[in-house]
């Protein structure tokens, strides 16, 4: 019998600032759009196939130089998020921020998180419109995974 996947929806798909108080994290209010990238930057060498005969082609092989993991996000700017946010980008610190996969079934990754720097915060607005919001937020390493817990 086929067997229906189980999917996740917006709000099973969280991204948290921590907060003044360590080990305590909150929402950024009013996102309607978020998304992580993991990436791998890759070096490729030409390799010879074939000693005795140089003139057939090389193959192309591929090593992960380096990871990196982003996230894009973007919505309506709040004034509950207002002060954390301008705070963060104006510092050009760190802040330790986590990406929750709420459905995320036991044993498998529950958390990703890290200290990341708040890259890009824009801002825009057109007449008759709502102030909208842009975030370019870049994990400073590769984050740490939880497993999620029985609970």
């Amino acid at each position: 019998m086929a067997q229906k996947p189980t999917s996740a929806a917006f709000p099973d798909f969280v991204l948290e600032v921590e907060t003044e108080t360590e080990g305590t994290y909150a929402k950024i209010c009013a996102l309607t759009q978020r998304g992580i990238n993991r990436q791998h930057n890759m070096q490729t060498t030409e390799v010879p196939q074939d000693c005795d005969d140089e003139s057939l082609p090389s193959a192309l092989e591929r090593a992960v130089q380096s990871s990196e993991v982003t996230i894009a996000a973007s919505g309506v700017w709040s004034s509950q998020s207002h002060e954390m946010m301008m705070d963060w980008w104006y510092s050009g610190q760190t802040k330790n921020i986590r990406v929750r996969h709420v459905k995320a079934a036991v044993g498998d990754t529950e958390y990703e998180t890290g200290p990341a720097y708040l890259v890009g915060l824009n801002n825009a607005v057109e007449k008759g419109q709502k102030v909208s919001a842009e975030l370019d937020i870049q994990f400073d390493g590769v984050p740490d995974r939880t497993a999620k817990v029985a609970p």
